[in-house]
């Protein structure tokens, strides 16, 4: 229905042959719909085509609440937005000041909505129209008070006689309000008991009691839930009536392999590498990347419980950029290619990010356990590479004597000159072709540097910021 067409009174709203149903079945209706036409039903959402995508449809159909169970940065919040796009672009409301929610012009539940329906004409109705991205709300539990999801009391209201056994004397919170939308409710687990006990009775029975007093309202929304597996699990966090009442639990997880985390990484990090100070990132380089956030989940010295969100990768990954166009605009290198020693500045983006596991870390610093996590992250991608390519032909180079100083801001022609010539393995080794300017070549050159230094074939001695690679 065109915005412009739409009607505005009651009377026009029947004319009109618009329908009423419940947010289910119209997040149902539409799904199904798009399903049938062959559109992307979940755009933006990379790597849960088969695990968790297909389980969030069924519950769709089912006709579920839902709880979205996971480690932090496993994309539970853009899961839950996203079943936005299955809602109408608007829908009709009876547009008067003295209804507290948006109320279904043929079915209102609010008192004030009936009596107003009951005393005026259908003409003289007003409708207005409630649009798609603003009938979805979210919350996050620690601090949330009962008053701020369910409601409270209005003393302003019971001041003026109102009586408190009547819906008259309630201020509503967001679950009310959200009457006909989608309620999203992050991390539960941190939700108070008394909360808990208030969603629980929406769940069950889809209605509202404050402060005692049983106000019956056949609500209408979806309600979505989030949280962490380690919490959500533990005795007593959760209240077992809140948990059987949820419909369906959705799993979700980490990239299943490591191109799929690269995929994630580069959609979110959002990174134009055109323009007037452009950057060619190598493969390879992507590949440590996604590798370190990889070894950091497995890693003893980082808490499993806490886990490692994909913000992990997406930040050092524009941290990682952001050094190497620092490097061409200082000097003049078109493109811009990012190298092992560009891998120096990630402390800024991961310190903080990374929760320790006190028994495993011992005495450890968070910037000594990142050290080693990005070294066994180069290791094992250096090693997949040796695997595929054969750089022991390379590591040949460097054992003739070759002693290569290294460092963020050396220009790539200071490679050039201790690498005359580029083996011919190298042209087959990597995605780029070294053979093609200094930057490509630095850049490779550096990580066959790292790479022989992880695998303990050749040495290195740091000093002033810079990195010395040779035989030992």
């Amino acid at each position: 229905m065109c915005q412009g067409m739409r009607p505005t009174t009651l009377q026009e709203l029947r004319a009109s042959g618009w329908k009423s149903k419940s947010v289910k079945q119209e997040i149902r209706d539409n799904f199904l719909r798009m399903l049938q036409a062959g559109d992307d039903l979940f755009p933006g959402i990379i790597g849960y085509e088969n695990t968790v995508l297909p389980e969030i449809s069924l519950a769709i159909l089912a006709g579920h609440d839902m709880l979205f169970l996971g480690e932090k940065g496993q994309a539970k919040s853009r899961l839950m937005r996203s079943l936005v796009r299955f809602l109408d672009d608007a829908i009709p409301y009876i547009d008067h000041p003295s209804c507290p929610v948006h109320e279904d012009p043929y079915r209102p539940i609010t008192a004030a909505g009936k009596r107003l329906l009951a005393e005026l004409p259908e003409d003289q109705v007003r409708i207005a129209w409630w649009p798609r991205q603003q009938r979805y709300a979210e919350r996050l539990a620690p601090g949330t008070k009962f008053a701020d999801i369910i409601g409270e009391l209005d003393p302003a209201k019971l001041a003026a006689g109102t009586s408190m056994s009547t819906e008259e004397a309630l201020h509503f919170g967001l679950i009310p309000r959200m009457h006909r939308g989608i309620f999203a409710m992050n991390e539960v687990p941190e939700l108070d008991e008394l909360v808990q006990v208030g969603l629980f009775n929406i769940l069950e029975e889809r209605d509202v009691q404050i402060r005692g007093y049983p106000i019956q309202f056949d609500l209408d929304v979806l309600i979505l839930f989030s949280a962490n597996p380690t919490t959500y699990n533990r005795s007593g966090k959760v209240i077992p009536q809140l948990k059987d009442r949820i419909g369906s639990l959705i799993q979700t997880h980490y990239p299943l392999d490591r191109s799929l985390g690269i995929e994630i990484m580069e959609q979110e990090a959002g990174i134009d590498l055109g323009g007037d100070y452009p950057v060619l990132v190598p493969y390879f380089m992507k590949e440590i990347v996604e590798q370190i956030s990889i070894c950091a989940r497995k890693s003893k010295y980082v808490d499993h419980q806490s886990g490692v969100s994909a913000r992990f990768s997406i930040a050092n990954y524009r941290t990682m950029v952001a050094s190497a166009r620092q490097r061409g605009v200082r000097l003049g290198e078109r493109p811009a290619v990012p190298r092992i020693s560009d891998l120096g500045h990630l402390y800024s983006s991961s310190l903080g990010k990374l929760e320790l596991d006190m028994m495993g870390s011992q005495q450890m610093s968070e910037k000594q356990v990142l050290e080693a996590i990005i070294a066994e992250a180069i290791r094992l991608v250096f090693e997949e590479y040796v695997e595929k390519a054969g750089l022991d032909e390379i590591a040949g180079v460097f054992s003739k004597g070759v002693k290569i100083e290294v460092g963020d801001l050396l220009p790539s022609s200071h490679y050039a000159e201790r690498l005359k010539r580029v083996p011919k393995a190298w042209e087959k080794a990597f995605e780029v072709n070294p053979s093609e300017n200094e930057a490509v070549r630095a850049s490779c050159v550096e990580f066959v540097l790292a790479g022989l230094y992880a695998t303990d074939r050749i040495s290195r001695s740091q000093k002033h910021g810079r990195i010395t690679y040779e035989i030992r």
